[in-house]
């Protein structure tokens, strides 16, 4: 899942777009438009629009009026505008005012924003927190960007997968998921991103998915995209929350060979299926010795950065 392309599939769903070009029989355009669209409930319907093109509001309510949304069970929703597009949207309070449209909601992707559209640090957001009670039956939530972004804490025994793609996750939400009450969670991914974006999140912060305690389903965790991420390593070499996992990532940050020294020093890792590290500033004899380590896990060591002197650099910052 990358930041420079729209999804093509989700959730093991095909992507479906709906955006402003796309006109159902009797609204202009194609008079064939919609004739081609997939059963509601075959496919993760995209609903987004372009900037300077038709309002993101107007976009949702002819999806509204085409689409049989109660037999949609994924949802991604894309470009909504921003404050200096005069037709921006409010994305949540849209799918709240909706939510009795959507029974069988599982799946939502809030943000499927390219970096042509919208760089990540761009995308401006609201309180997010309606969403989980207007959507109860939500058994994965993303998110992108986190600009204005607000989430207090929340309750959910269905929710399984949280992400948030970010480059700079603020501590306040952070520390908000944290203390959510979310039984059921077996994935967690937070890319927490770096200072000047927002990310100002502390190894204190983190401490509730360290512990574990808080997600007893937790199977993957992944604290990544940080400038803090040799601090991260540290930490969870010794993290009780580690001996439960199945796959940890602590990929696309600025890992050194400190870090990963960290990681060997600490307790055992042989038990995950996989450690992702990918992007990250290790030397060659420390990726040889992080694979030698590691035999049975599938490690991936992909994109070894180099330093620019003296700076190092997150993947997903701007």
């Amino acid at each position: 899942m990358g930041v420079y392309q729209h999804l093509e599939e989700y959730v093991g769903l095909p992507v479906a777009t709906f955006n402003e070009d796309t006109r159902p029989s009797g609204e202009g355009g194609d008079p064939a438009a919609g004739e081609d669209f997939p059963p509601a409930g075959e496919a993760a319907w995209f609903v987004g629009t372009s900037f300077d093109e038709e309002d993101f509001a107007d976009v949702f309510a002819r999806f509204l009026r085409t689409v049989d949304t109660a037999e949609v069970t994924a949802l991604i929703i894309g470009y909504w505008g921003a404050e200096y597009d005069s037709g921006a949207g409010d994305p949540v309070g849209l799918l709240t005012a909706a939510a009795a449209s959507f029974p069988k909601l599982r799946a939502l992707f809030l943000g499927d924003i390219t970096g042509e559209e919208s760089e990540i640090s761009w995308i401006e957001h609201s309180d997010i927190t309606p969403l989980f009670a207007a959507f109860p039956g939500l058994e994965r939530f993303e998110v992108r960007g986190s600009q204005g972004l607000v989430l207090d804490p929340v309750k959910s025994e269905r929710l399984t997968v949280l992400r948030f793609e970010s480059g700079g996750l603020p501590a306040r939400v952070v520390r908000s998921v944290g203390a959510s009450e979310l039984p059921n969670l077996e994935h967690l991914d937070l890319w927490l991103g770096e200072d000047n974006y927002g990310g100002d999140a502390t190894v204190a912060d983190l401490a509730p998915f360290l512990g574990g305690e808080r997600l007893p389903a937790l199977r993957h965790l992944g604290l990544e995209d940080s400038e803090i991420q040799d601090e991260i390593a540290a930490a969870v070499a010794g993290a009780p929350v580690v001996a439960r996992l199945e796959s940890l990532s602590l990929a696309m940050g600025i890992l050194t060979d400190q870090g990963a020294e960290a990681l060997l020093a600490g307790q055992p890792l042989t038990h995950l299926r996989k450690l992702d590290l990918h992007h990250h500033f290790l030397s060659d004899a420390m990726v040889a010795r992080v694979k030698a380590a590691l035999p049975g896990v599938e490690v991936d060591l992909d994109e070894q950065e180099k330093p620019d002197g003296d700076w190092h650099y997150i993947a997903v910052s701007e």
